[in-house]
């Protein structure tokens, strides 16, 4: 998040102990700041794009290693950014996402051993042919060079953000929200040592460890150093990105997340699939924020399912026709249709048909995951045909439009983008294709 809580011009953060870190941020102007930052970072893409496999999953077991190493003084940074975020009701979701244990931890080690596990996109030629003056053309995977990734509140970012990019040989440059100052710049600062120390380059893992709001619109116009901008977080987020941008930017954007539960759909399957969708873990993007009801399973399904989600301290929003069905449904506001809750709340509203469900959710939906719980596969079908999203699932839980749960490995986002890459990024989508040609000494005619 692009927090107020910092305007002043310079700013210092304190050094991590245990990581043999010293002071990250010198005090120097903004722009000079910056263009250290970038230059650096360009400089060492040359280098990381033609590094061997064999160096790279090296760095990335190193990485995995000293992040469990100095698990204690992670806590600790991150217990400044907790205690410095407060514990207003309001901010509990982006406090769960803040928040780092020793189980988070472990899950960012195992995420960097399974990176280096996957196989390295880089070199891989999908085709080749031969044109008629006996020249033969492929494309290779390369990497795009230099990405830029500004995420707000969750720490692992940092760690799953520098491994996909070290792995397709793209040099990172990190820009976490100032709420996660502390925690970010400690994991930035274990994962680079260690990396450097495994034959990395220096500049590799680039992170920005200053907080002041005015460098973000700065960082944003170095295209002659960045190549390609992903943006990970809310409205206020993504604005300041569209507005000042002069580099491609692939969106990560909010998820308004909807399930349709069709009067065929089986009421066991579509009470499994809601609960996990919402309950499961409220405060990511893929969790569900809207269920649409057909109105022929509403009176026998969805009260009972109203009760189970209100033990599970879930609060409903419904429309008129939900209320009437549960008392323990609050009206909804026109706001609460399109809204990103984050949290243990959800809006319902029943619905005549699929087809009043479609254009609730193309009003509606940030064309992020969608989903359809019905046994009538022509519906189905249609669904998947006809809802915009990046994900459109049939039978199971938006939860599941996740890089790993795909078979991808790992992701650095989910793209709400059309252009290069929609759905989860994982190590295919940080590359991009170049031309080669092998000739005998063919001239144009």
């Amino acid at each position: 998040m692009l927090s107020d809580q910092s305007n002043q011009a310079e700013t210092s953060v304190e050094p991590i102990e245990a990581t043999g870190v010293e002071e990250v941020a010198p005090l120097i102007p903004i722009p000079e700041y910056v263009n250290e930052l970038v230059t650096r970072a360009k400089q060492a893409a040359v280098r990381l794009a033609t590094l061997s496999t064999a160096t790279k999953n090296r760095a990335l077991l190193a990485m995995a290693e000293a992040l469990e190493e100095h698990k204690d003084a992670l806590i600790a940074a991150n217990e400044l950014d907790l205690e410095a975020f407060g514990t207003e009701p309001e901010k509990k979701a982006m406090a769960d996402r803040l928040r780092l244990t020793e189980e988070r931890i472990s899950e960012m080690a195992v995420g960097l051993r399974e990176v280096a596990a996957l196989p390295d996109p880089l070199g891989t030629m999908p085709k080749m042919w031969t044109r008629p003056n006996g020249m033969q053309v492929g494309r290779v995977r390369v990497p795009i060079g230099v990405i830029g990734i500004i995420y707000e509140s969750r720490p692992n970012v940092t760690a799953d953000s520098a491994a996909l990019c070290l792995k397709s040989g793209n040099v990172c440059v990190l820009r976490g929200g100032s709420e996660a100052i502390h925690s970010n710049t400690a994991i930035a600062a274990v994962l680079s040592e260690a990396a450097e120390k495994a034959g990395v380059p220096a500049g590799a893992i680039t992170f920005v460890a200053r907080p002041e709001r005015e460098l973000v619109p700065l960082l944003l116009k170095q295209d002659r150093y960045i190549d390609l901008i992903i943006p990970r977080g809310g409205e206020s987020l993504m604005k300041v990105v569209t507005e000042h941008a002069t580099i491609p930017v692939i969106k990560h954007d909010a998820g308004v997340c909807h399930i349709y539960v069709d009067g065929d759909a089986d009421p066991a399957m579509a009470e499994s699939i809601c609960f996990n969708s919402k309950v499961q873990r409220p405060s990511t993007c893929n969790a569900v924020e809207t269920l649409l009801v057909h109105q022929g399973i509403a009176r026998n399904w969805l009260a009972p399912f109203i009760e189970k989600l209100v033990e599970a301290k879930v609060e409903v929003r419904g429309c008129p026709k939900t209320c009437q069905l549960s008392s323990s449904a609050k009206p909804a506001s026109d706001e609460d249709f399109g809204k990103e809750f984050l949290d243990l709340t959800v809006a319902v509203k029943v619905v005549k048909n699929i087809d009043e469900a479609m254009e609730h959710i193309a009003k509606y939906g940030s064309r992020h995951t969608e989903a359809i719980v019905t046994s009538d596969y022509p519906k189905a079908m249609r669904f998947l045909r006809e809802v915009d999203a990046s994900a459109v699932l049939v039978n199971a839980s938006t939860r599941l439009n996740d890089g790993y749960q795909f078979g991808l490995g790992a992701e650095i986002g989910i793209s709400t983008s059309r252009i290069h890459a929609r759905g989860p990024m994982g190590l295919e989508e940080l590359t991009c294709f170049k031309f080669i040609v092998l000739g005998s000494g063919q001239v144009r005619e």
